[in-house]
């Protein structure tokens, strides 16, 4: 059985459910003793027998009560077809996330055929600023936001950040019941939160249980340090918000892993500083800055941590300088350990990348490094990171699907320019083996088993000599990240 995961974004598209349903009731009681016979429950208990404390149960009705109304349905419907990624499959062989909530058109159907998908959205001000998901709303034509009075409101798109997966919407109204946004700094592992939104489309739906964890770091999601929580959220909760016992927003529902494309324990929520902190860039210049030092970094192992001289694995290690960036400047080189930024310790290698997003750029910090066994401070004029490159189009010229399932067509001078690739080819449609990995309309596949790929037709003949059942390793290119996906030859 195939028991790896899938890090998929709860966006629902319609189309993804049929009419058939199935309700399991369990017992939500555990620490309940069964029930005894009424002998034995006459008899004296033993002098040993350990009692069991009571344990308050939080009750969330006042919470639904004064901020309910504050969460909103999201509808979107896009009326095109152009990059229209594949739906999720059941036991995948990778773990790349799914951006967008739209499914892929039915075999034969028209292109042009509207689509249709919903998420979850919380109202930040009284005049109409609405924060959700970007991969729930950056693909529509059409966005439309419902209260839970009914009203229903054609929302603008301010702007969307895929790097964090925040939106931010405008609807014109006034007077509107907002939330309250309190620390994410504050949660503890263990208290309770709850989440409400629209699972499914059933719209201001509450489900509650308690952070699992903090500063997770996700799969190819470089600047969110998750909260992890065990809150039931499903397709449809996407940027619903996460609550605290006193009704403060402190996260907003943004991922799950699962198997089955549903809820199976995990779920990842935004710090809502970091989404607030995106809106207000957003709602101010219409783009978000961060910034950036340019190096590639890596985590410690503690065999590597020894050979450095260190007593323990904390802290990042710079792998690779970028030539003329700020960090080069600096004087940084490879090999050097960071330990802190600006006086913050740097644990986890995916630390780092979180703090220097936050920096204004052009600003200065220092760096606390690590070099030939002993401490350095590093002075450093910060960068800024480059816009997010975006996905290539794809038009109808592709090759037709071979054993793969993959239609592909050579880049242009100007896409590869775009990307800064050599080679590579675009995808232009993707379905059986490709599907099932994966791969998305608009990948790049940038080399097959190491070898670059140049063009449509070299591609081919390498799929072509592969042999039937063995996986193909696909160096494949989305936006700015780099992945390798194993795909059977069919």
């Amino acid at each position: 059985m195939n028991l790896k995961r899938k890090l998929l974004p709860l966006a629902m598209a319609t189309a993804f459910f049929g009419a058939g349903w199935g309700v399991s009731h369990l017992d939500m009681l555990p620490g309940l003793a069964h029930a005894q016979d009424q002998t034995q429950a006459q008899a004296p208990a033993a002098a040993s027998a350990p009692t069991r404390a009571a344990v308050a149960v939080p009750d969330f009705t006042a919470l639904v009560k004064q901020h309910g109304r504050a969460v909103v349905n999201i509808q979107v419907e896009r009326s095109d077809s152009a990059l229209v990624p594949q739906a999720p499959q059941a036991a995948p062989d990778n773990a790349t996330p799914f951006p967008f909530p739209f499914p892929p058109p039915m075999p034969g159907a028209p292109n042009a055929m509207p689509q249709q998908a919903q998420g979850s959205g919380f109202i930040i001000s009284p005049e109409g600023y609405v924060l959700t998901n970007a991969h729930v709303v950056s693909a529509g034509d059409d966005i439309r936001v419902q209260l839970t009075d009914k009203r229903e409101f054609k929302a603008k798109l301010v702007g969307a950040d895929r790097r964090t997966d925040v939106a931010l919407l405008k609807i014109e109204a006034a007077d509107l019941p907002y939330v309250k946004i309190g620390n994410p700094d504050s949660v503890q592992v263990g208290e309770w939160v709850a989440a409400i939104g629209s699972p499914f489309g059933f719209e201001n739906t509450i489900s509650a249980g308690i952070v699992g964890a903090k500063g997770r770091s996700l799969p190819a999601e470089t600047y969110v340090p998750y909260l992890q929580t065990d809150v039931a959220v499903n397709p449809g909760n996407s940027g619903g918000p996460l609550f605290n016992l006193d009704g403060e927003v402190i996260g907003m529902n943004s991922q799950i892993y699962s198997r089955t494309g549903g809820y199976m324990g995990l779920s990842f929520a935004i710090p809502i500083d970091i989404a607030m902190d995106v809106a207000n860039q957003l709602r101010s210049s219409g783009k978000v800055t961060r910034g950036r030092l340019g190096v590639q970094i890596q985590g410690l192992t503690q065999d590597l941590a020894k050979s450095f001289g260190l007593n323990q694995p904390n802290g990042a290690l710079v792998s690779n300088v970028e030539r003329n960036s700020p960090a080069q400047k600096a004087g940084l080189e490879s090999g050097d350990v960071i330990l802190q930024y600006n006086g913050k310790p740097i644990v986890d290698s995916s630390d780092l990348p979180v703090v220097v997003a936050k920096t204004k750029p052009g600003s200065e910090a220092t760096l606390t490094v690590w070099r030939k066994g002993e401490e350095r401070r590093i002075p450093i004029t910060v960068g800024e990171l480059e816009p997010e490159k975006s996905v290539v189009a794809a038009s109808n010229g592709a090759a037709p699907a071979g054993r793969l399932g993959l239609a592909v067509q050579d880049l242009t001078s100007q896409q590869r320019e775009q990307l800064d690739v050599k080679g590579g080819v675009v995808v232009g449609s993707v379905q059986g083996p490709a599907a099932r990995a994966g791969i998305q309309r608009g990948d790049v596949v940038i080399a097959v088993n190491g070898e670059e790929v140049q063009s449509a037709s070299q591609f081919k003949g390498l799929v072509d000599k592969a042999q039937a059942g063995k996986p193909l390793a696909l160096l494949i290119q989305r936006g700015e990240s780099r992945i390798y996906v194993p795909v059977n030859v069919g």
